[in-house]
């Protein structure tokens, strides 16, 4: 019996296990704090990003564009975004215009054909499925920043 109150008593000082694999934390204040951090790394296309985990078949990612982007389409991958500050407008369906593949499974092209415009800001969430054109539109000296999870189903 003194050996099982020992080892109970053990266990209560033990030290926590740490967090387990795929775990990630991003505060909220930490997550709109991009949009200064990234803004001096806008790209040519007036976009900055970066990879902030990932883990088995998803990514986390953050992006902050200054202007809109080009069409995209993913084979396989399906997009779940967070808006974290700013505005902008989400086409989304329809038909990727002039496509060109610019890694595997991905393409881009620069607009989209017949697809639905969806108005988006800071708390809105969205999710895009596999295979499914998307663009985002950024009105002139606005700035959109944003969360954003690729899961491979």
């Amino acid at each position: 019996m003194k050996p099982l109150a020992l080892a109970l008593l053990l266990a209560g000082f033990a030290l926590p296990a740490g967090d387990p694999p795929g775990f990630y934390l991003w505060k909220s204040a930490d997550l709109k704090g991009f949009s200064k951090s990234l803004a001096p790394k806008i790209n040519d296309k007036k976009m900055a990003s970066q990879a902030l985990g990932n883990y088995a078949n998803y990514t986390f990612n953050i992006a902050h564009r200054e202007a809109s982007g080009e069409g995209e389409y993913h084979a396989t991958q399906a997009d779940i975004f967070f808006v974290q500050s700013g505005e902008a407008t989400l086409v989304v369906g329809g038909e990727l215009v002039d496509g060109k593949t610019t890694a595997p499974n991905e393409m881009r092209g620069p607009s989209i054909k017949g697809g639905t415009e969806k108005k988006l800001a800071a708390g809105d969430v969205v999710t895009i499925p596999v295979k499914t054109p998307h663009l985002l539109k950024i009105d002139a000296g606005k700035q959109f920043t944003y969360f954003y999870v690729k899961v491979t189903p």
